[in-house]
């Protein structure tokens, strides 16, 4: 067991290692970093996650600096294992995108790769030792740190209301008003009449808005629920002490599948959802 939870109770680290650093109004009204849990808790809507926002910044920003030198890198000729990786990564989101997206859009495609490589970079954190750059931080005065953006809920949904506000606009874009309103209350109850079209409006119209809304909510406590679960259960076996090395190897040995799925999944989605957008029913 580490230094840092001879000195906490189980209850006590648990929760430690699960609280971002906060900023935001704290009690007493003045603003700053919250000092313990219950006072980033108190903090409320409006308070600011700093590792979250942190860490997904850098992440993505080390994405677009990689990709970008490996564009500028890129020849005719036997590429080097780095730019062979990246080819491969951009060819597998590229066939994704073909055998799935069914309309004609030239943002797609480096949407679902900025997608897959940010979650993935995103997920990858998981696998830093728990108590590593909390201890770390814990010597530069910073009292709280997660390290795992997509632990955090905010994160998740964050990107998954952008995806929301992007299926809204293409929807509106290619069938107009008219056409994506008929969508929303002309099924799945239809009728030929005039009468029959407007009685079963709202009821269509109640369905479909909790099948459209229920397409961010999903997507974002998806993604946040695995990592979350995953995270909770590398802290759990950090508690154990010495025993802890094999049991965190073989569970890190898993979780890459995880790693690797949550990141698909969520640009798969995406792309259904967008390709669907695309549509007209």
């Amino acid at each position: 067991m580490s230094s840092e939870t001879t000195t906490l109770t189980s209850g006590e680290y648990i929760r430690h290692h699960l609280t971002n650093l906060t900023y935001g109004q704290h009690p007493d009204g003045t603003w700053g970093m919250a000092e313990t849990a219950q006072e980033a808790a108190d903090m409320g809507f409006m308070a600011i996650n700093v590792d979250t926002m942190f860490w997904s910044i850098f992440l993505g920003a080390l994405f677009l600096f990689i990709f970008r030198r490996v564009a500028k890198k890129a020849e005719a000729g036997v590429p080097s294992r780095g730019v062979a990786a990246v080819e491969s990564i951009v060819e597998f989101v590229d066939t994704s995108v073909k055998e799935t997206f069914h309309g004609t859009s030239n943002l797609i495609a480096p949407l679902a790769l900025t997608l897959f490589v940010w979650v993935l970079l995103m997920n990858t954190m998981d696998l830093v030792p728990v108590d590593l750059i909390p201890w770390l931080a814990g010597k530069a005065g910073i009292h709280f740190q997660k390290v795992v953006p997509t632990t955090d809920v905010n994160a998740t949904m964050g990107m998954a209301l952008a995806v929301f506000v992007l299926i809204l606009f293409f929807s509106i874009k290619i069938k107009g008003i008219g056409g994506f309103m008929g969508e929303l209350t002309g099924q799945p109850f239809a009728s030929n009449s005039l009468v029959g079209k407007i009685a079963f409006a709202p009821i269509n119209f109640i369905l479909e808005m909790v099948g459209l809304l229920a397409k961010p909510v999903s997507l974002g406590l998806r993604l946040f629920g695995n990592l979350y679960a995953g995270e909770l259960i590398f802290i759990l076996i950090a508690m154990l002490g010495l025993w802890q090395l094999p049991l965190h190897f073989g569970w890190a040995v898993f979780h890459l599948l995880i790693i690797l799925l949550q990141a698909y999944i969520f640009m798969m989605l995406t792309i259904v959802y967008l390709s669907m957008a695309h549509e007209k029913h």
